[in-house]
């Protein structure tokens, strides 16, 4: 069983959402990402999403756009996030990371690297953003060989055909776009959200986590009433880029994103699961 299998039956097992942080590798600095996965898992994270840096970044709002501007400044690039891993491993066996990114790195690399790679560094799932589930099977083949899970994206207007089929294909968990938009955007209209996730239920007895548009401790609370997961990823790079900002330097750095996850999983852990 991997590891997101084993974290999802847990959660569910203790009627808990779970709750995915996403942050950008080498930000604020490529020397800080190792302590701040191992923080923000401390802190409450179930899950971490972790971004890789990309010049395009076309799904990304403005603020995840600039972590990945920082990163790239840093000299921060596929082969790094993948060294990141790692190191993260070596204390870590247990917490799943995934990785979110674009497909031309992966490209560039080569799939079948790529894919090798991240699976001994200890990547448990990939989510490539701008790669249509059904355009490329060698990808999807390429990450089952080496024993990753493939994540996807569905968003309010995939459509009901389309929702069915990436469901079935999928593994790890689901994730459901709450705004129609990049990330950090817009007001979630949960009503919707709740009824969209209650359908793809149907088609998949896989998790389906909810993120984009999730902002503070209470809209997470809603959502973990419906979804087996959280995902907030923007709302924490903020509190990173106000640091730098501000001029605040090493560890001290992380702690705003830190304290705002502690946060948001009180906020889960005040209302519990949906099983």
């Amino acid at each position: 069983m991997s590891r997101l299998a084993q974290r999802f039956a847990a959660l569910r097992a203790a009627r808990r959402a779970g709750l995915v942080i996403f942050v950008t590798a080498g930000d604020p600095h490529p020397e800080l990402t190792v302590e701040l996965l191992h923080a923000l898992v401390a802190a409450g994270a179930d899950v971490l999403e972790l971004g890789v840096p990309f010049s395009d970044p076309m799904a990304d709002g403005p603020v995840i756009q600039r972590a990945s501007e920082r990163a790239l400044a840093h000299g921060m690039d596929l082969r790094g996030v993948i060294d990141l891993v790692h190191e993260f491993r070596r204390s870590d066996a247990q917490t799943p990371v995934v990785l979110m990114g674009y497909l031309n790195p992966i490209e560039q690399m080569g799939v079948p690297r790529f894919a090798a790679a991240a699976a001994n560094a200890g990547v448990d799932g990939v989510l490539t953003v701008d790669l249509p589930f059904d355009e490329e099977p060698e990808y999807a083949a390429a990450l089952k060989a080496s024993g990753l899970d493939s994540i996807f994206l569905l968003a309010p207007t995939s459509g009901r055909e389309r929702a069915r089929v990436v469901a079935e294909r999928a593994t790890g968990f689901l994730y459901y776009v709450a705004v129609k938009g990049v990330t950090g955007a817009g007001q979630v209209d949960l009503t919707d959200v709740q009824a969209q996730v209650q359908a793809l239920r149907t088609h998949t007895p896989l998790p389906v986590g909810v993120g984009f548009g999730v902002r503070t401790p209470a809209a997470a609370a809603q959502i973990a009433g419906f979804a087996d997961a959280v995902v907030v990823g923007s709302a924490v790079i903020e509190l990173i880029e106000a640091a730098a900002g501000a001029g605040v330097t090493g560890t001290a750095a992380l702690s705003g994103a830190v304290t705002l996850v502690r946060e948001l999983r009180a906020g889960l852990e005040a209302v519990g699961g949906t099983q």
